[in-house]
């Protein structure tokens, strides 16, 4: 592996050579393939776009979330700035770095938009915002060239999985009564999250090489790098499991028409938006946390929320209040 990473250094070394000039458009090219960044825009094509591309780039996006946690503890990849003190490190991380999670997980939101609307210029411009995020993370300092890479290839391989299974799956959970349908999401879930421990299992016994350690704390002297916290895994299982049940809820009461007036569309959004403030800041300021059980069981019940508040609470509010329509014929 060693040649593989120097390779990777050289490259990384190449690409930050281009200049600081760079590093602001890098860091938001970056939070575009953040969580937060999610968190915030996934709602939009929930709410204003259509639920039905919504739903499939959540399921994109959480599955590929939960597999980039658990294959980055069992690679135990290095961050090039761990690895070389030639790196400069404009971020800094604390979990392994293959394979890179904002590369996959672009993949998994922007190619969900791409196979929606197969329009030639949406593709370009898809493509387009995965390659620099991808690149954003070389020059940034926190991932190799082969990170990004697998990130990709991986994204791509669950993409079209879920791509062909998409319709099958639907029909056959639309058969269910609605507490089979929440069942089998809690089971799914529970699943991820079992794989997920199982993963950080691997870490008893192997710590990281002494020269990563140092060359990590000479950039961020307040961070613990090679971490593996089973939240990782809890968090999008969660949300999944919420945004199933709501799913299912809602589609039994009608749905929602995310069609509507411009106005209706920003104010949905906006009344939305503070309801997942509330969900993913204000309950964290309440429910205890940390990487305890009782921390994991509230976080899984914060999340879980969340994805309820996503899919079912927000748009049934919105039909109640006169901001959207149900679907029509339902």
């Amino acid at each position: 592996m060693e040649s593989l990473w120097n390779l990777g250094i050289n490259i990384t070394l190449a690409v930050q050579s281009l200049g600081g000039g760079l590093l602001m458009p890098m860091k938001f090219l970056s939070f575009l393939g953040t969580e937060p960044f999610f968190f915030l825009v996934l709602p939009i094509f929930f709410w204003c776009v259509d639920p039905g591309l919504g739903a499939r780039i959540g399921v994109n996006l959480l599955l590929s979330s939960s597999l980039n946690s658990m294959l980055k503890v069992l690679f135990r990849g290095p961050r090039p700035y761990w690895y070389s003190a030639k790196v400069t490190p404009y971020a800094g991380e604390v979990s392994f770095g293959v394979p890179s999670g904002h590369a996959q997980q672009s993949v998994a939101v922007w190619g969900s938009i791409a196979l929606w609307y197969k329009r030639t210029w949406v593709t370009i411009a898809c493509l387009l915002v995965i390659f620099l995020i991808g690149l954003s993370r070389v020059y940034l300092g926190v991932h190799f060239v082969h990170d990004v890479l697998l990130g990709w290839i991986l994204g791509g391989i669950l993409l079209w999985v879920v791509n062909r299974l998409w319709e099958p799956v639907a029909t056959w959970a639309g058969r269910m009564t609605l507490w089979r349908q929440v069942a089998v999401a809690f089971a799914a879930s529970m699943g991820i999250i079992l794989l997920g421990a199982l993963s950080t299992l691997t870490l008893r016994g192997w710590t990281l090489p002494p020269e990563w350690l140092e060359n990590a704390a000479r950039a961020f002297p307040n961070q613990v790098p090679g971490s593996a916290a089973l939240g990782d895994v809890v968090t999008p299982a969660a949300v999944l499991f919420g945004l199933w049940s709501g799913l299912a809820w809602l589609n039994g009461r009608g749905g929602m028409d995310a069609s509507g007036s411009t106005s209706q569309r920003v104010y949905r959004y906006l009344l939305g938006v503070a309801g997942v403030l509330i969900f993913y800041l204000g309950l964290r300021l309440v429910f205890p946390s940390g990487e305890t059980a009782v921390g994991q069981v509230f976080r899984f019940i914060r999340y879980g929320l969340l994805g309820v508040w996503i899919s079912a609470g927000a748009p049934w509010l919105f039909v109640r209040l006169g901001l959207a329509r149900p679907m029509p014929g339902r």
